[in-house]
């Protein structure tokens, strides 16, 4: 990743990184203040993430952190670079809309910083933001590229017909998807999600990624949602959407998926709804691989809230070489381990160290934040290399990463 930026800018950008420590969330709050002034661009952007907590201006203060901070060592951001562009496909967010975001940043610097942000200051960082908007820009529309160049690509926003619903547990639902078109779809890399606008009363303009949970078969797509109490999204979708309604969609997108051809003994290890692209990819290793080493460890409450386990453990006895091991954390009075499922209690990295091949495998995860984060960096502590340590996390592109 060239960096054409002058030694100027760079001291300039790297010299803010303190101002930036310190003032970052309130940059980025003044920043989305003013982007949402504009109700096109505001559209674009999943206003879950822009709640009281502030999860969208935190994590995007810390990736501007990252940013000024390696500004002049650039291959640290590449991963990062890669999951946002993945985002903005999923969005369907375009080239004309980054000029928006370039006005509202530069401003938001100058209300927060006031004087100390010099004409100086704003033109280094304007040429930095640039810089980078110019590398999303364009591995944004490679991505585009290469998913309309496929059988069944699109780009944009396609209609889906909601041609099956099938309840998976008390907490979890799955909907198969079929274009309305009749047309076929792009192949998903196993692990991928679909983004979704919804357009019925009291949802307008929502916004929302699911992972997919089947492997690819160039006709549908199936996801499988939780419903939360608080979340909008799959209330939505479990109360309000039925058989033969129609959902608009984005091309599958992501850049957390099971290898095209694996070259190590894989580990897939979820919690909760997180199950749901190890599905895909579990479906994908026993129609496509048979001959990987596979671990499939998923933890849940209980028979409950546990979707989709008869299933998995169909795929690894008809493929021979996977295992399956669940945990409950809280079984119910008729959960008994070894008859329901493996295990009482929860996941540890001392019963994977002990029960996976650690100092062989690629591992998959996906499940709530405190889940990620203890895997994510108790897998790290324990030996494993970050390029064999993979997860998806929903929520603001970079808050993982940024923490």
């Amino acid at each position: 990743m060239a960096n054409p930026l002058s030694a100027d800018v760079i001291a300039r950008v790297k010299a803010t990184a303190p101002a930036l420590a310190v003032h970052g969330v309130a940059i980025t709050q003044a920043m989305y203040a003013r982007l949402f002034q504009d109700a096109h661009i505001k559209a674009l952007f999943n206003q879950a993430n822009q709640g009281p907590n502030g999860k969208q201006a935190q994590a995007l203060a810390g990736a501007i952190l990252a940013y000024a901070s390696n500004i002049d060592n650039l291959a640290v951001l590449g991963p990062a670079v890669e999951r946002i562009a993945q985002k903005h496909v999923g969005y369907h967010i375009l080239p004309e809309h980054y000029p928006y975001v370039a006005n509202a940043i530069l401003a938001a610097i100058k209300d927060v910083l006031g004087d100390a942000a010099t004409d100086e200051i704003l033109d280094a960082w304007g040429q930095a933001y640039w810089f980078l908007a110019d590398i999303l820009k364009d591995r944004e529309a490679a991505i585009r590229a290469g998913i309309e160049a496929a059988d069944g690509g699109w780009t944009g926003w396609r209609d889906f017909v909601v041609a099956d619903k099938i309840r998976e547990s008390d907490v979890i639902t799955s909907f198969v998807l079929r274009p309305k078109d009749g047309g076929p779809v792009v192949a998903h890399k196993p692990g991928q999600y679909l983004t979704f606008t919804f357009e019925a009363p009291g949802v307008e303009g929502m916004k929302r990624n699911y992972s997919i949970s089947a492997a690819p078969n160039g006709k549908t797509y199936r996801i499988s949602v939780k419903r939360e109490t608080q979340g909008t999204g799959s209330r939505f979708l479990h109360d309000e959407v039925k058989v033969g309604d129609v959902l608009k969609v984005t091309p599958p997108a992501g850049d957390f998926f099971l290898a095209d051809q694996p070259a190590r003994p894989v580990v897939l290890l979820s919690g909760g709804v997180g199950l749901t692209p190890m599905v895909s990819m579990v479906e994908q290793i026993a129609a496509r691989h048979p001959g990987l080493e596979a671990h499939f460890v998923h933890g849940a409450l209980n028979s409950g809230t546990h979707a989709m386990g008869q299933h998995v453990r169909d795929l690894a006895k008809a493929h021979g070489g996977v295992s399956v091991t669940t945990f409950y954390s809280e079984p119910l009075g008729d959960d008994r381990a070894g008859v329901t499922h493996d295990v009482d209690g929860m996941v540890t990295l001392e019963w994977l160290a002990a029960n996976t091949p650690l100092a062989l495998a690629d591992y998959y995860l996906c499940g709530p934040r405190p889940f990620l984060r203890a895997f994510v960096s108790g897998l790290s502590q324990a030996g494993v290399p970050a390029d064999r340590i993979h997860y998806e996390f929903f929520g603001p592109a970079d808050e993982l990463l940024a923490a």
